[in-house]
């Protein structure tokens, strides 16, 4: 009876040949360290080397410029990625880009938007007039929109805003876009923005969405801000946020 299975030789080659294929790989990848730990002795070595030419050149003086340049973006020996082990690629997960992809510094400047000039005392308490003064004024509606959002009624001024916005529009494409968002923003009924509106203006709304137009909105602008006149605008005038401007801009 044979010693081995009737495949045992065929095993015992491919066994030899996994064997000799792995001894090659190990071989390989010993040769690959031994160069890459070659290439930074030597490095390390040229510096050192430099290093003590200047200093027998400058005869005891300083020299300022850098024992070597530092490695280039091409230079994979030296550079290893701090997420990579095996040295095969530059390091640059420190550099931070600023927008245009260079390298933000110190002198980087990213240009910040202009602030209106704060309103005058004047200003401030023409508001206490009238409410179409306070809506009027850049500022007041700034400063009302503030109001309305500590109340979690701030969709209220919003709408009133889009709709002006609108009402500047000339181009259909764009008033048709724009009422569409006007719409599910502030009238749909699935938004949590809604406003609130009477069943006959909603109708009305309805009708003109088939064509809209810089108008669509018209009857429920006047709505809201009628909304805003009754029932904000007395509790913004006794409000601690309008008395204390008021204060802050008769002192200063």
């Amino acid at each position: 009876m044979s010693e081995y299975p009737p495949n045992a030789s065929f095993h015992r080659i491919c066994l030899t040949g996994v064997i000799s294929c792995g001894d090659r790989i190990t071989s390989r990848i010993k040769q690959g360290m031994t160069s890459v730990l070659r290439r930074q002795s030597s490095t390390s070595n040229e510096n050192d080397v430099r290093m003590r030419n200047n200093r027998s050149s400058g005869h005891g003086a300083v020299n300022d410029s850098p024992p070597s340049s530092p490695a280039q973006p091409g230079d994979r020996g030296t550079r290893a990625c701090c997420f990579c082990w095996c040295c095969c690629c530059t390091c640059s997960c420190l550099a931070v880009k600023s927008g245009n992809g260079t390298q933000g510094g110190p002198n980087s400047r990213i240009p910040l938007p202009e602030r209106d000039d704060p309103p005058t005392h004047e200003e401030i308490e023409s508001w206490g007039e009238s409410f179409d003064k306070l809506m009027q004024s850049k500022g007041g509606r700034r400063t009302f929109r503030e109001f309305l959002k500590s109340e979690y009624s701030e969709e209220n001024i919003l709408f009133w805003l889009a709709c002006e916005d609108l009402k500047k529009e000339e181009n259909p494409e764009i008033v048709e876009e724009k009422a569409r968002l006007i719409y599910e923003d502030y009238i749909s009924i699935l938004s949590p923005k809604e406003v609130s509106l009477d069943s006959r203006v909603r109708e009305v709304i309805n009708r003109n969405m088939v064509d809209p137009t810089p108008h669509t909105f018209d009857e429920a602008q006047l709505q809201i801000y009628t909304l805003m006149h009754r029932d904000s605008y007395p509790r913004f005038l006794n409000s601690q946020m309008y008395k204390k401007l008021l204060e802050e801009s008769q002192l200063s």
